[in-house]
């Protein structure tokens, strides 16, 4: 049922006056042992207060700072007077995956930093009630009518494909996902090509349970088939098919294969067993249920003390990940200080209260083995020089500082290349020095016809910019057609 609450007719000066809520967590110590969700979502009453925070502005700065441009004011309006059915079909109007944005997108440094409340006091908490309209909508199924527009009219709870036109996309990750809804939402014949046995790409292999549960994940895409969208598991574009056969059978295509191939830390010792990329480590995990109980899971190293080099959610991930696989240390060695960590505040706020050691300004120059496995790292001091191209500011090693890290895990998340699978069957596809596809700000790249968004285009970003490269392209296709280019 929905709650009761006035009319959304409270003065700015009593808005100014409610204090943000705070998520409810569970316990670190009970929390570090499991796989369960951390963040526990608002309640209704909290959620109603929340939404009631919002001045309302004219000048909409909050949109402005999210990359799929959700109608945020609006769904918090419904939200304050309680009417949550309203907010939901606000949401899905402009985000295909709103369950999922609610719980990993960094709104902190994107809508909410826009947020006008902000500037005197702690923002509107976007996220939070993102992911409360998002939860209350899939318990409520029968409570509220998801609109969806196809040709130009609006259909309760599915459209059919009316244009005519046949659309391919490759990965069905944030990006493809967000890609595929936005285009059976405009009429067209929708396929995803996803390599995997299971849909979602990143958000099911990269992010683990206690994040971002399966559920979720499957409770949004179930939501995109019903558009009438078709997802294709087991097929790897560039060798089950290739892009030329892809182009003969479709009108369009949208390349959003992701990056995924790991980078590594060029020292002597990486050859050893027991040195996991991060992706490896949180594909078995994750994808593969490495954490479960049973003859069935996939074999994982559960190290003792775990060495996670790297400073972003990724590593963040990866060594909350190795705490709940048992491990007595689980340690994140990063070389600059907290303030230059890429990570969310909230991730490494929750792998400290876990019990994770944090080594700064620290960065590895050997691992160690002995008969073949890891035994150790070594690792030297840095201080902070001149900024580099990231702006940050350079770690510059300090002589003498070498010392010595026991481990029997290590775990690099420093960072994904482009991988080449797709592209290197596909001259004509033009990519960038690093191995990038090229593409104009529509998602065109060099082949008329052939999109691409998402990882593969940005490097390593975060799941929303996916989406909203999902979006852009979903309109550069749909012009496309139309236009019979």
């Amino acid at each position: 049922m929905t709650t009761s609450a006035p009319k959304n007719e409270m003065t700015a000066k009593e808005r100014m006056a409610i204090e943000r809520v705070r998520m409810p967590e569970r316990n670190p110590a009970e929390r570090a042992k499991n796989f369960r969700e951390v963040n526990l979502g608002l309640d209704e009453s909290a959620a109603v207060r929340e939404a009631q925070r919002c001045l309302q502005c004219k000048n909409r700065q909050c949109v402005r700072g999210c990359p799929v441009e959700v109608d945020i004011p609006e769904f918090i309006a419904k939200v304050a007077e309680g009417d949550f059915a309203a907010a939901a079909e606000i949401l899905t109007r402009t985000n295909a995956l709103p369950a999922v944005c609610g719980r990993v997108c960094p709104q902190e440094i994107q809508c909410e930093a826009e947020c006008v409340r902000g500037l005197k006091g702690e923002p509107v908490a976007v996220g939070y009630l993102e992911r409360f309209v998002a939860d209350w909508a899939m318990r409520n199924k029968d409570k509220w009518h998801r609109f969806e527009t196809c040709a130009g009219k609006e259909h309760r709870l599915q459209t059919w494909a009316t244009s005519g036109f046949k659309v391919a996309i490759v990965g069905a990750g944030p990006a493809g996902l967000t890609a595929a809804g936005e285009l059976a939402r405009m009429g067209h014949e929708v396929t995803i090509f996803e390599a995997l046995h299971a849909p979602g790409g990143v958000l099911r292999y990269g992010i683990p349970e206690f994040r971002l549960p399966e559920e979720i994940i499957d409770a949004e895409i179930a939501q995109i088939e019903q558009l009438g969208v078709r997802i294709e598991c087991n097929v790897i574009v560039g060798r089950t098919i290739t892009l030329a056969e892809i182009r003969r059978e479709f009108g369009a295509c949208f390349i959003a294969n992701g990056a995924g191939l790991p980078v590594f830390l060029k020292v002597p010792g990486e050859n050893l067993n027991a040195v996991y990329s991060a992706n490896e480590f949180l594909v078995r995990v994750n994808l593969m249920g490495a954490y479960k109980d049973g003859p069935e899971r996939t074999p994982i190293i559960r190290g003792r003390q775990v060495v996670v080099v790297g400073g972003g959610n990724t590593a963040m991930d990866a060594v909350r990940t190795a705490r709940r696989l048992g491990a007595e240390k689980a340690m994140i060695f990063y070389r600059r200080t907290e303030a230059e960590m890429p990570a969310r505040v909230e991730e490494i706020r929750h792998a400290k209260e876990e019990g994770v050691e944090f080594h700064l300004l620290e960065a590895p120059v050997e691992i160690l083995g002995a008969d073949g496995w890891v035994a150790g790292i070594r690792m030297q001091k840095m201080e902070l020089g001149e900024p580099d191209d990231s702006g940050r500011r350079r770690p510059v090693p300090i002589p003498g500082s070498e010392h010595e890290v026991e481990c029997d895990v290590v775990v690099v998340a420093v960072g994904i290349n482009a991988n080449p699978l797709l592209t290197a069957t596909e001259p004509e596809l033009k990519t960038n020095k690093w191995g990038y596809i090229e593409t104009d700000e529509s998602g065109l790249t060099s082949i008329p016809g052939i999109f691409a968004g998402g990882d593969i285009v940005r490097g390593s970003a975060t799941v929303i910019l996916a989406m909203g490269d999902g979006k852009r392209a979903a309109a550069g296709i749909d012009k496309y057609l139309s236009e019979g280019r």
